[in-house]
């Protein structure tokens, strides 16, 4: 029992560092990067919504629910990041996001189920014909939600030895990193089978 749920567990972890599939990464470094460590609860916050709608489109597609086009879920997945991390360049320097939860949030939701779509086949692969699927979903989750915590730190710790120790702006620190995402994620949508 406790060895199939660290299994699935750990199945969440490695979907999510998995470096074939550095979407997911991307997308958690645009995210948390105009954070720093006393902001932990708002990316936590924010980094759970995403895990929130990843999980709800594993679940429907699990059970059937809905069923998407590949192709076009491959190609909305840079999109999402690409959206992200250009907000990041138009709003960096502009102050603390202090909003309330709105924008940020349901869209960070909404790219959570973009996200969960394009890794929905797989799971349900995965899946087979268990019979407890939702455990297995929570489980993964929960795999999930670790990993995401692991990249997170990683991304504030780096922020913060930039911005301290080598004196980096926040505001550079942040045009920095989203641009490089941007040349990063510009190539994936272009290659997309898509606009093929």
């Amino acid at each position: 029992m406790l060895e199939n749920f660290w299994f699935n567990v750990q199945y969440g972890i490695n979907h999510v560092l998995d470096i074939n599939a550095y979407d997911h990464v991307l997308f958690l470094i645009v995210l948390t990067v105009p954070y720093v460590f006393k902001d932990w609860k708002r990316v936590l916050l924010l980094v759970s919504m995403f895990t929130l709608g990843h999980t709800l489109s594993l679940v429907l597609a699990a059970y059937s629910v809905v069923h998407v086009n590949a192709t076009i879920v491959e190609f909305l997945i840079p999109v999402t990041i690409l959206v992200v991390a250009l907000f990041n360049v138009f709003t960096a320097g502009k102050g603390a996001r202090k909003e309330k939860v709105g924008v940020l949030f349901l869209s960070t939701l909404f790219f959570g189920l973009i996200h969960g779509l394009g890794f929905a086949r797989e799971f349900q692969m995965f899946l087979g014909e268990s019979d407890n699927k939702l455990v297995l979903l929570l489980e993964f989750a929960l795999g999930i939600e670790l990993a995401q915590v692991i990249i997170v730190f990683m991304v504030l710790f780096l922020g913060f030895l930039f911005q301290t120790i080598f004196r980096f702006s926040k505001r550079d620190w942040i045009m920095v990193i989203s641009a490089v995402v941007v040349g990063l994620v510009i190539p994936m949508i272009m290659n997309s089978d898509f606009l093929a």
